[in-house]
């Protein structure tokens, strides 16, 4: 029904050159924005002087390179303002989980460390103890390794100093675990292989928001015999693609 509707086409016509400059990412020459627009710079140059009026556009005085402007600017930290990481993460695990017919958890990082948000479960019965306001482990679970890889330290280092323990004065160790975490950075993914949770296997992977730091972590975890944990396998290309779109959907742009 939408897309029936009657709209103004200079509207939408002018609207490309907006769509090309956020598509580029930095400021753009008068013939290279209405080439990527696919018009005529004379076509498209009044276009550009009504969007500057308005403040969706900006001419540097000195190079003459178009530029996305202070009302564009507000329009889009209004947009971010309005968008509910849970809800638009919560549409695409829903989908996810019945994809992959595996669990899936939307996780957050709350006062008492990584707390599960929400948990969607699939069409089939799989026994698997998590639920609403359960907090993961930072040092043994995949959800809270991606924490540790993706937060600031400062927010993590009471609940990883108490976890570790004595661990925190073996060298060794330590270089194991750091070692670990730039590869969940590597990998964008960490993963779980029956522990802390004997037989039951996860994979994690970080949602970024427009910033680029850590929104949540979505988790997918079931049964050794029916969860493929290969770095490479089925489920953790459909996690990592699902967590990307969703950073993509909250304004991630990296």
């Amino acid at each position: 029904m939408e897309k029936n509707r009657r709209g103004i086409q200079s509207i939408e016509v002018g609207g490309t050159l907006l769509q090309a400059l956020v598509r580029a990412g930095s400021p753009m020459m008068l013939k290279d924005l209405a080439a990527e627009a696919g018009m005529p710079a004379a076509k498209a140059h009044p276009y550009l002087v009504s969007f500057g009026k308005l403040g969706l556009i900006e001419q540097d005085a000195v190079s003459g390179f178009y530029k996305l402007g202070a009302f564009a600017l507000q329009m889009g930290l209004t947009a971010l303002n309005e968008l509910d990481a849970i809800k638009i993460a919560s549409e695409q695990a829903a989908a996810l989980s019945l994809e992959i017919q595996q669990n899936v958890a939307l996780v957050v990082w709350g006062n008492h460390g990584p707390t599960v948000v929400r948990v969607q479960e699939c069409n089939r019965v799989v026994h698997v103890n998590m639920r609403t306001g359960t907090v993961m482990s930072l040092l043994h679970s995949a959800t809270g390794k991606v924490f540790a890889a993706y937060l600031p330290e400062k927010l993590t280092e009471d609940m990883l100093a108490e976890e570790l323990g004595s661990l925190a004065e073996n060298p060794e160790y330590m270089a194991q675990w750091h070692a670990t975490l730039d590869d969940v950075r590597r990998r964008s993914m960490a993963r779980a292989v029956g522990y802390p949770i004997p037989g039951i296997h996860a994979l994690s992977a970080p949602v970024l928001d427009s910033s680029g730091a850590l929104a949540l972590v979505m988790t997918t975890l079931g049964p050794a015999s029916t969860f493929d944990t290969t770095w490479d396998g089925n489920l953790a290309k459909r996690l990592r693609r699902c967590a990307a779109e969703v950073s993509r959907l909250i304004g991630y742009r990296g």
